[in-house]
């Protein structure tokens, strides 16, 4: 019996041992199981591919904002509203302040011209006043820039392309050929901007002001 017992033991402690073989394998000769580890491929783990799809670096975001336009520069002085800091509607006081500098005109008029110190020639640059109110001003020279970007010189052309849709045109009252482009504002203020134009195609000076003294053709008249 005794012997019976000691052969069934032995094969089943050789059957433990090829199970415990199986489970961990022997590495390659000459190789140790860190080795072996090191040169499996790496698995991806969760946090290597995103978990939403990512547009390209470049891509706009889909709220994005729309370019501003030309005439929105902050920096302008040259505007649909006034010139600068000051707005039309403004008395004289309250321009003054705002303009801070020397101007140049007699004020007794209904309707008169007031121009900065530096102007030689008030043609070239001007603001108009009526009824102890700021309402418009002229400009005859290409330092100047009108708002939306038309200047002194241009042809209709340009500026018909420049405020596509919104040039109303008239025949001019003295030039034959001549022609005023009148542009409204496309925000919805009061503000209007007048190109005159030569019988050469040319605009020869440009005027902002409101109604109706933006349509005045002789100046103050």
């Amino acid at each position: 019996m005794t012997s019976l017992r000691h052969t069934t033991v032995i094969p089943a402690l050789a059957l433990l041992a090829l199970g415990l073989a199986a489970c961990n394998p022997v590495p390659p000769e000459g190789k140790t199981q860190d080795a072996v580890s090191a040169s499996a491929p790496d698995q991806p783990g969760p946090s290597d591919q995103p978990a939403q799809d990512v547009p390209p670096a470049t891509a706009p975001p889909a709220d994005a904002p729309a370019p501003a336009p030309a005439d929105a520069d902050p920096n302008a002085m040259a505007r649909m509203d006034g010139y600068g800091d000051m707005r039309f509607g403004m008395t004289l006081e309250a321009f003054k302040q705002a303009w801070g500098g020397e101007l140049k005109g007699e004020t007794t008029a209904e309707c008169y011209y007031l121009t900065p110190k530096w102007v030689k020639v008030p043609s070239d640059f001007a603001f108009m006043f009526e009824g102890g109110k700021f309402v418009r001003y002229d400009v005859g020279t290409d330092k100047e820039t009108a708002p939306g970007g038309g200047k002194r010189g241009m042809r209709a052309e340009e500026i018909g392309k420049l405020y596509a849709g919104r040039v109303e045109e008239t025949p001019h009252k003295y030039v034959e050929g001549g022609k005023y482009l009148g542009i409204r504002d496309d925000k919805g203020g009061q503000g209007k901007l007048v190109f005159e134009v030569g019988k050469d195609g040319k605009v020869v000076d440009w005027r902002v002001g409101v109604p109706p003294q933006a349509d005045y053709v002789e100046g103050c008249s």
